[in-house]
């Protein structure tokens, strides 16, 4: 680079530590699918963390619940690549007495105190869709790998897991009372959308195309050259067994990842839909998706 040329700022690029996310993301910040004249600050943190950031407008391109991007969607625009989105995925309640079950099905009672994952992520939505008759008192908001801990414990009644808990949750002596993503699919017959990747409205265009099309050939680079993102998948997956690890990106990380397609857009726009017929969000009738930017100039 030419010494009177300055190197290009960089862009802060948040995601997790889940293996979905270090998977996917890892030939783009590595270089192997760079953006031309890009430079990324990245930003590892808890997904709800993430969402905290996207609301002080704190990140430019940064992995977000979709309940959180509900709220975000005239701020931040939705990138094709990179969401987790599917079927069989979704988020699990459970608790350590079956008959949780009833005593969460019952209108009437407001005792029963349930652990979640934080306030703004997608399977605190979908438990709101799923019993909107709960009162935000009863809703504990804790750090996800905690949740297991504390239903096992007794602290909370019942806990809903996401993540890598789907696999754990039994070797705590929990069981699965409900399992959100199956509620939401028999439903609304449409794929769970879960988290995805939203980059800043006011970033030039032709940039957000950019890094859409980046993350996508990194996502496609991972699934096809898995080897090379090992170690940096188990630097950041601290105590899990390599054994989880995989299983967490098998179940996460889909051809949906590639690119949304209409399918995966409709399912997105049916869980916003479901959300706003019910209060829960704000509706927004503008362009939700990077290539729908194209037609603003």
């Amino acid at each position: 680079m030419p010494e009177d040329q300055a190197a290009p700022t960089p862009l802060t690029l948040g995601y997790s530590s889940c293996p979905n996310d270090t998977f996917m993301f890892h030939a783009m910040v590595s270089g192997r699918t760079p953006v031309a004249g890009m430079r990324w600050d990245v930003i590892m943190e808890d997904i709800e963390q993430l969402n905290q950031r996207a609301f002080r407008n704190a990140v430019d391109v940064t992995k977000i619940s979709f309940h959180a991007y509900g709220q975000l969607r005239h701020r931040y625009v939705l990138l094709s690549s990179g969401a987790a989105l599917g079927r069989g995925c979704g988020p699990l309640l459970v608790a350590g007495q079956e008959e949780t079950r009833a005593r969460l099905s019952d209108p009437g009672n407001s005792s029963t105190r349930i652990a979640i994952p934080g306030w703004n992520t997608s399977a605190t939505l979908l438990l709101r869709l799923y019993a909107p008759h709960l009162k935000r008192e009863q809703l504990v908001e804790m750090q996800f790998d905690r949740i297991l801990a504390s239903t096992a414990s007794g602290e909370v009644d019942a806990g809903l897991i996401i993540h890598e808990s789907r696999f754990t949750y039994q070797k705590h002596g929990l069981t699965s009372i409900v399992d959100l993503g199956e509620w939401w699919e028999s439903e609304f017959d449409l794929e769970i959308p879960l988290g995805g990747i939203v980059a800043r409205r006011d970033l030039p265009v032709e940039l957000i195309r950019g890094i859409d099309e980046a993350l996508g050939q990194s996502v496609k680079y991972a699934r096809s050259h898995p080897e090379d993102s090992r170690s940096y998948v188990c630097q950041h997956a601290q105590e899990m067994s390599t054994e989880v690890q995989q299983a967490h990106i098998d179940l996460y990380v889909n051809d949906f990842s590639v690119a949304l397609g209409e399918q995966g857009e409709r399912a997105v726009r049916g869980f916003f839909n479901a959300a706003e017929e019910r209060g829960i969000l704000p509706r927004y009738d503008g362009p939700l998706l990077a290539h729908e930017l194209s037609d603003l100039g």
